[in-house]
């Protein structure tokens, strides 16, 4: 993990010294570089500390750190303040009702359990002071229950000790807690607070009405938050009122806090009050929060709306039959997928009127440059359009007034590498109306800053209104969701909601007590109860109240994998006749990345690549991107892969000796081709040594396998998303610098047509199709219009418009600049059509035969074969054949009324590729129909000899022949 540290943070004692914290920020991509927030070892710094001396074993105790993401060691700066207060620490879990875990032995000491009500807990040399209630807990000999381990496996070696059954736990957490030590000479050893979830999940469990619901008596408002000690609900007639109309006490039953209104709070606004203790700041606070289950939410924020989905004045015409207009999806495998930004897709689209550009309503407009773009896609067969992050996010003001911005004109005539554009962008990057949006605030409402409108139910209007024009262009919507972490911690943060109603509950926590932020920032814990509860219900919201049809998880390995397949089995579940919905055709994947604190199953059963093997649920192929391009988004930017020049056109870059290339060439075309057969763990094929192995037997270099899947579905193949250089940005960094434009292009080409062809589901960053670049810029989630352009117009592809941002790319500027400052890189109009027409061929190519659709592993088993393979196979090429069932093979069956027998090469080499093999003999083989009427003129050179069997493909060329059953 890469740290980054900065000027430190003090924590003020109470004697007034201070500690030095210093602060980290991730720099890791899959960390999450694209969030600007920094990341604090300790959530709040308002923490306690006594000044008065007591033993230099309980400094050293308490300070140790117990994980990577725990503060570093302190030093205090006065000889006085040797004792360091024992609840800057949780170090103890509250794992059941009769069990509290802690990893002390206390031999013939004893333990006790310490609570106050008002949070006055201190410790002294005089022994702990302030608390209402004192127990003693037994310590037990054996080790922890299963259940617990099981559910807690990073404290599965703590000790056990038995709470009294008498106690009233319900009260109990509501209030400060601590254990603490003390010897068999009554000395008081360690101390330190508790982590509760354990015991929450085993009391407090609930599966009944949350949020706001409304009936033709009135409204009723349901709060899970059973630390808390009071909860009342403020009133607002208007968002920006700053006193309510009515403040209504809740009841409280079993941790569920409720009231009932009357009809004419609809429409209203809302803020909860929850006086809770909060571990942060060590005091019993009065937070102010927007409802976890917000369907609404006032434009500045700061109040949830009372609003109604279900009221026809929110529907746009057609709403409730939209089901039965859905686009036809045969089965999962049919998907491909085409991943865009909403502001991305029109904030620079002249055709789209200025109140729409950047927002839902953009893609309603059928004349618009990008709405034809997508219909071309989608006629061309392509299913599913992938939005980033659309619910309610932080960094960018809903109120569009407050955005700053800057004059392009004084840009546009700036020279290719100038530093200037990147400066001026960077000036306002964080007051503009950019950014990715890996940042949730609210999880089930629509970003207003993509409302023509942020106040009242115009963003929830408009959202419905985009999806059902995309639908009825032909396309599914798929929404990006981040449930693995949150915006803001803590009781008065603006952004914070989850934390300031059970403190310490949703967001997972180290051995220390500490917010884990292995993500970037504010780890969620969906191995608790009612997050993967709050995370399953946003997902039926967002699928039952806006229709959608699909889900990509953000960080998905840090979720549990409990919680991806329940559900996935809750959408299912879902009926057109009761739920104006199919949710057996809603397809759900993320990233399987497997690391941080839940890495291993460190947390419980995570939703990781491998783990995820026979759930349905895909994931995103990074063996097949790596071994395309090369390298890794981690590693040196010029380390060359399968079609940027490996061994065959070399950069300049160090890559080894000869051997060691081929060896890199060959181990890499080893993992395309397993990525083709869907990344099957048991798929067989022949490795570059002659050896017959299992796609899970083919290692990676760390030893980790290949292939992870059990079924086509569950791999998402892939060269290019949102994070990182795009496909032509890396292609232009990794390819000598002095090959032709064209020749790129036509790896730009090559790299989509590997995706394309391949078994699995592909899937494509929007503008791979328009050779689109960022100006190199490697992580451009928060780069503003100028760097992240898209144009529909095919006038630019927005090469060489400044050198990109410095914060994440100025140590690539010397290998930036040349290629910028060159004329040669930069494409033209005719470049960039051309490129269009070719990516939409490739998908012609792909929904003209299901034979490059299979949906299970028998049958890609079964039929697909690759050839020139073993140890004197030609480097730079793939030879692959798809077999249909015909009178030669019984055991297969027809599926193709079209075509019997498919064989598709991929030459990379920058020269013809010439091959022959007898298996491959007197077939009546042709050029695929797309391909004869192709624009590309190189692709029509492509020859195939029955009487020998012998092809020849032009070089850097994707060429597909086929079988027709009519001869």
């Amino acid at each position: 993990m890469a740290l980054t540290l900065s000027p430190t943070t003090s924590i003020h004692l109470l004697n007034s010294t201070s500690v030095a914290i210093p602060r980290i920020f991730a720099a890791d991509s899959h960390l999450r570089s694209r969030y600007r927030r920094p990341v604090s070892l300790i959530s709040n710094p308002r923490l306690r500390f006594h000044s008065r001396a007591y033993c230099s074993e309980s400094i050293r105790c308490l300070c140790s750190p117990s994980s990577s993401a725990s503060p570093m060691s302190l030093e205090i700066s006065t000889p006085n303040s040797q004792f360091l207060d024992c609840l800057l620490y949780s170090r103890a879990y509250w794992v059941t009702q009769g069990v509290i875990a802690w990893n002390v032995d206390v031999g013939e000491g004893s333990c006790y359990l310490y609570a106050s009500k008002t949070a006055a807990l201190s410790f002294s040399e005089d022994g702990i002071e302030g608390y209402d209630l004192r127990f003693k807990l037994e310590a037990e000999s054996e080790s922890l229950p299963t259940k617990v381990i099981e559910k807690f496996p990073h404290i599965g070696n703590y000790k056990p000790f038995k709470v009294p059954s008498d106690l009233d736990i319900r009260d109990l957490v509501k209030t400060q807690l601590a254990v603490v030590y003390f010897d068999a000479k009554g000395r008081m050893i360690q101390g330190t607070g508790l982590q509760l979830p354990g015991v929450i999940d085993e009391l407090f469990s609930y599966d009944g009405p949350l949020g706001a619901h409304f009936t033709p008596e009135g409204v009723s408002l349901h709060l899970w938050a059973p630390t808390a000690q009071a909860v009342s609900v403020c009133i607002y007639k208007n968002p920006l009122d700053e006193s309510p109309m009515e403040i209504c006490p809740f009841k409280e039953v079993n941790g569920v806090w409720s009231t009932e209104g009357t009809s004419d709070w609809e429409g209203c606004y809302y803020v909860y009050k929850v006086s809770v203790y909060h571990p942060s700041t060590f005091k019993v606070e009065t937070c102010y929060a927007n409802d976890p289950y917000a369907r609404g939410i006032s434009a500045d924020g700061s109040k949830t709306l009372l609003v109604n989905l279900d009221s026809d004045d929110l529907k746009p015409e057609g709403w409730d039959k939209l089901a039965d207009k859905k686009p036809r999806l045969r089965s999962f495998s049919d998907i491909s997928v085409y991943e865009l930004h909403v502001r991305d897709f029109s904030a620079n689209d002249e055709t789209v009127c200025p109140e729409h550009r950047g927002g839902y309503l953009a893609f309603t407009l059928k004349d618009s440059a990008g709405v034809k773009h997508l219909q071309k896609l989608a006629d061309a067969g392509l299913t599913h359009l992938h939005l980033l992050p659309t619910y309610q996010f932080g960094d960018v003001d809903d109120e569009k007034e407050k955005w700053k911005s800057i004059d392009t004109s004084l840009l546009v005539g700036l020279p290719p590498d100038s530093p200037e554009a990147q400066a001026r962008i960077t000036e306002i990057q964080n007051d503009d109306g950019y950014n990715w949006g890996y940042n949730p605030v609210l999880w089930g409402v629509p970003k207003g800053s993509y409302a023509s409108d942020p106040t009242g139910p115009c963003r929830i209007i408009e959202f419905r209104k985009m999806v059902q024009a995309l639908n009825c262009t032909g396309l599914n919507v798929v929404l990006d969701v981040v449930y693995n972490h949150l915006h803001a911690n803590g009781p008065h943060d603006k952004d914070s909601v989850l934390d300031k109603i059970v403190p310490g509950y949703y967001l997972r926590r180290n051995n220390d007590g500490f917010v884990e932020n292995s993500t970037c920032v504010n780890n969620t814990a969906s191995e608790h109860y009612m997050v993967d509860r709050l995370i399953r219900d946003d997902l039926l919201n967002w699928v039952v109240n806006y229709k959608v049809d699909g889900f990509r998880f953000d960080l998905m390995g840090h979720i549990m994998k409990a919680t991806m397949v329940k559900a996935k089995s809750a959408i299912g579940s879902l009926r057109k006749e009761s739920d104006g919905v199919d949710g057996s055709r809603i397809y759900l994947y993320g990233e399987g990345w497997n690391f941080g604190e839940v890495a291993n199953n460190g947390r419980g059963i995570n939703a990781s690549q491998f783990n995820l093997s026979g759930t349905g649920i895909g994931s995103f192929n990074d063996r097949i991107r790596d071994a395309t391009l090369g390298g890794s988004p981690f590693g040196h930017p010029l380390q060359q892969g399968f079609i940027t020049g490996l061994l065959l056109q070399p950069n300049g870059h160090e890559h080894g000796s000869e051997a060691t290339q081929q060896l890199m060439l060959s181990t890499a075309k080893d993992h395309i081709q397993i990525g083709m057969a869907a990344n099957l763990k048991d798929y067989v094929l022949t490795n570059h040594e002659g050896k017959e192995v299992k796609g899970s037997e083919v290692l990676m270099h760390d030893a980790t396998p290949v292939a992870y899947a059990s079924q086509p579905t569950e791999t998402i193949n892939y060269v290019s998303a949102h994070d990182n250089e795009t496909l032509f940005d890396i292609i232009s960094l990794k390819t000598p610098m002095e090959i032709s434009l064209d020749e790129r292009c036509r790896i730009n080409h090559l790299a989509s047509s590997m995706i394309a062809l391949s078994q699995g589901i592909p899937f494509f960053h929007a503008g791979d199709e328009i050779l689109r670049s960022k100006s190199l810029d490697r992580d451009s989630y928060n780069s503003g219009d100028w760097f992240n352009r898209l144009d529909f117009s095919y006038q630019s592809n927005n090469w060489g418009v400044g050198l990109p941002p410095k914060g994440k790319n100025e140590h690539s500027w010397p290998l930036i600049k040349p290629r910028l400052q060159d004329p040669s890189f930069k494409p033209q109009s005719s470049h960039i059509v051309a490129a269009l027409h070719n990516f939409l061929d490739l998908l012609r190519i792909r929904y003209s035969s299901p034979l490059f659709r299979l949906d299970s592993a028998k049958a890609i088993q079964d039929r697909v074969r690759f050839h020139n393979t073993g140890p004197s196979s030609i480097p730079g090429a793939i030879v692959m054949t798809i077999e249909d069932g015909h009178k030669g093979i019984p055991s297969v069956s027809q599926i193709d009324p079209n075509y019997s027998f498919i064989v598709v090469i991929f030459n990379a080499r920058p020269s013809e590729f010439s091959y022959l093999t007898p298996l491959l003999k007197d077939r009546n083989l042709k050029l695929h129909p797309v391909q004869v009427m192709s624009g590309d003129e190189r692709v029509k050179k492509s020859v195939y000899d029955a009487f020998s069997g012998g092809f020849t493909v032009p070089a850097r060329t994707t060429t597909v022949f086929v079988e027709s059953r009519n001869r």
